[in-house]
This record gives C-alpha cells, structure tokens and sequence, in this order.
C-alpha cells in the first residue's frame, strides 16, 4: 500500500502549512489511536443511518461499512500501520477510507463533526474500560472473600489511632475492604449509565440540516439513548471527570489497604507474609522483603487524583461550545484507567496468595487490654451506670499497667478490690474468643456477621 495522504479535514480556509511545531503540538494521534475500534465502529453506525434517512445510497453505505471493516482487520493483523503524522484517530481512518474508495469515502463525514465524533468515540472508548475496571475489582472482591473464608478465626487487634482498641478478626478487617470497593462498584456503574447516552448527530454545536435518524445510530451502538442537547452533548466531559472521581476513590481504598499490607508485613507486626512474586528485596541488605507492589499502589494514588484535577482544571473556566483545550480530556482519563487497572491487576493475586500469621495476630490480641470494653460493658450489664463502669475499669488498666498484669490474670480478690459487683462470670466474657463472638449486632465482628457480609459480597460480584 502506497503512502496515504494525510491532509487536514479542516484544509480550505487556511492557505498556509501549519508549522512542524505547531503541527506536533496539535496532534492527538499519540494519544487516541487507542480508540481505533470505536472510531471505526461509530463511523459504521453513522454510515449505516445515512442509508436509512436517504442520504447515501445502500451501494455507497455498504462500500463504506466494507471499506472500514477493511481497516479494523488490517489494523488488528497489523497489515496497516496507524501514522503517527496523522492529526488524529479520526482524521486517519478517514483519510484511508478515502485512499481505498475515493469520492465514496469521502461522503462519510455528512452531517457529522469531529466534535461529535470524538465525544462519541470516548463515550465507547469509557464504557468498554468501565466493564474491564469494573471485572478487575470483582476479581479482588472475590480474593478478599477468599482469604476471610480462611481466617474467620484468626483473631486480631482492631485498631483506631494506630493503637489496639478491640478484637476482631482478620477476615472482618479484610472484608471492610470488601465493603468499600463493593460501592467502587456501585460509582462506577453508575458513572458509566449516566454516560450511556449518545452525542452523534450533534455535529459541531447546533445539529445537522439533515434528516438523520439519531436514535438508530444510538441503539446500533448500544446507548441508551442520545443526549438531548446538541451543545452539551459535544462540549461537557463530565462523564470523564465522573469516572475518574471513581477511580480516584477507588485508588484510595486500595492505597489504605496497601498502607495496612506493608505496616502487616513488617516485622513490628508480621502478621502477613507476601508471596516472593509479588515481593522484591534489597541491593546491599540480604535479609530484606519490601513490598514494593503495595508501596507502587500507595504511590500511583496520587497520580490518579492528579487526573481527576487535571480534568476539573481543564473544564472549570470553558465556554460552550468545543474548544481545543479539550483534546486534553483523553490523556487524563485514559491514564485514570491505565493505572487502577495496573493496580488492580497485581492487587488480587497479591491478596490470593499471602499467608496470614495468625499466631502473631493472636499474640498481639491479648495484649494491650483490647478487652477493656467488654469488661466495662460487662459492668454496665450489672447495673453499673456506663460512665462509672468505664472510670472503673480505666483504673483497673493502669493498676495493672503497674502490676505488670493483663486482665486475665487478675484475681477476683483483685477485682474485688476494685468493687464488689465482680464474680468468677466476668473471666468467661472477657475472653478474647468471647469478646469476638459476642459481637453479635448487625456488622459486626462476631462469627454470624462475618458469614452475612461474605453472602452480600458473593451477591454482589455475581
């Protein structure tokens, strides 16, 4: 195939050659020859409607929907190179189109803009990379549920300011995550259905002097209907900020639990080991297992939240209708989803294969009187008002702070000293086992709870 000419689809007005930095600079073909696929399959649509409303002939649409197969096969067995001289994905297909079929082709852009076009192609081009993010944070739920299904005995501190506050046990800690990224879901989802509506037909800003027929095009392409207003529909990207709020939201769900992966990791805690695969160590120390994969997804955070204000920047002070600022739409949202997908990607078999330590877990349990609670509440079972129980038992703690003893070695003597309300029941309660167990209100930590949040987020990733 000879050389294809890539003249500019705005060429006629302009008499001079746009100079060679200034061409550069106004490229986008680096950027969205991702979206070959959906440009080509938003132009067959568009074809196939010009066929219907009269405006091409079937011979002419079926040449054009032929001729454009042609390109996605060649392009997708590598028999056609996409140029990187070219302006844009759009401005590419369109100039091979015309290559390969002359005048034909060159009917396809009728009552059709870029502007429309591109809109069209991102909205596609979003919605196949939602299902892809959207089946990535399924597959981590599903490793969280995992590997809580394994450890609903593997007692653990609960912690708040980083200090050991309550027992729980790993698999509810784990499955707070699952929680959390259930409703990542839930944005994404419903980012992705307020985006599903279609801006061809749009044209530049005002419509098209054509009788096109919008709502075909848009149910060819799986929208769910077309957007209403033909000026919002080709100049706002809310869609993309929406999306990448998610992402961005997403990121810090998992940038937590990767903070909590490499404090677990430590030796301080060890109350987790990862997989050499998902580990790496050190040039000069031997000994050393970093968990760079999590530390990469605590990191790579702030560069998804550096997209979604790149996109908030980029729209804020815009009048109606396109302006070219928003070429810079696709880099932002495109690299939201690159890297969540990254992250995503190493996350769940990361999760899948590490090995919990639950005699670790345990051993930091029943230490640093995480069972205070339950013995005040214990108290406040008695008849003991709340208040006086809490005091009561804030100063049993520091008495045996002093005494070097733990709650559980106290003898009811001991207790005694403190009040007369104490008898040999209180040893049962507060047990760490039946701290746990005890916890039997709606979400919590108790060993019913456990298997009715596993239920919910087996129902929801099904």
């Amino acid at each position: 195939m000879g050389e294809i000419s890539m003249e500019k689809l705005w060429a006629g007005r302009a008499h001079g050659a746009l100079d060679k930095a200034a061409d550069d600079f106004n490229s986008s073909i680096s950027v969205d020859s991702r979206m070959y696929r959906q440009d080509i399959r938003g132009s067959m649509a568009h074809a196939a409607s010009l066929v219907k409303t009269g405006i091409l002939s079937g011979a002419e649409g079926a040449k054009i929907i032929e001729g454009l197969g042609g390109i996605l096969r060649d392009i997708d067995e590598g028999k056609l190179e996409i140029d990187p001289a070219a302006e844009d994905i759009h401005s590419f297909v369109e100039a091979v189109l015309t290559e390969r079929l002359g005048d034909t082709g060159r009917k396809l852009h009728t009552a059709r803009s870029r502007n429309d076009q591109v809109a069209l192609d991102t909205r596609l081009y979003l919605r196949d990379r939602t299902a892809d993010t959207i089946e990535l944070i399924v597959k981590l739920i599903d490793a969280l549920c995992v590997q809580a299904e394994r450890n609903t005995d593997a007692v653990m501190p609960g912690y708040t300011h980083l200090q050991r506050a309550q027992p729980i046990t790993f698999a509810h800690q784990l499955l707070a995550y699952g929680m959390m990224l259930s409703r990542d879901l839930g944005r994404l989802s419903d980012a992705a259905r307020r985006m599903n509506y279609s801006p061809l037909g749009a044209c530049a800003l005002a419509g098209t002097t054509h009788h096109i027929d919008r709502m075909m095009s848009a149910a060819e392409l799986g929208f769910d209907g077309i957007c209403l207003n033909s000026l919002d529909a080709v100049s706002d990207r809310d869609f993309c900020v929406e999306l990448t709020s998610a992402l961005a939201i997403t990121m810090m769900h998992l940038s937590r639990l990767a903070e909590e992966l490499i404090l677990w990791t430590s030796w301080e805690f060890h109350f987790v080991e990862l997989s050499d695969a998902y580990t790496t160590g050190s040039s000069i120390m031997p000994q050393k297992k970093n968990s760079d994969m999590a530390e990469l997804v605590r990191g790579k955070t702030g560069r998804v939240y550096g997209d979604l204000i790149t996109l908030l920047t980029m729209l804020k002070g815009l009048p109606l209708a396109y302006n070219k600022d928003m070429q810079e739409d696709k880099e932002a949202v495109f690299d939201a989803f690159d890297t969540v997908n990254a992250c995503l990607g190493v996350f769940a078999p990361m999760i899948e294969t590490m090995t919990v330590k639950k005699e670790n877990m345990l051993a930091a349990a029943k230490g640093g009187f995480i069972n205070a609670t339950d013995l005040a509440d214990w108290l406040a079972k008695r008849g003991v008002p709340f208040r006086t129980a809490y005091r009561l038992t804030g100063e049993i703690v520091a008495w045996c702070i002093e005494n070097g003893k733990t709650l559980e070695d106290m003898s009811l003597e001991e207790y005694k000293n403190f009040s007369e309300v104490f008898d040999e029941g209180l040893y049962e309660d507060i047990s760490i086992a039946a701290c746990v167990e005890k916890r039997t209100s709606a979400g919590g930590a108790s060993p019913v709870n456990i298997q009715a949040q596993l239920d919910y987020l087996k129902q929801v990733t099904s």
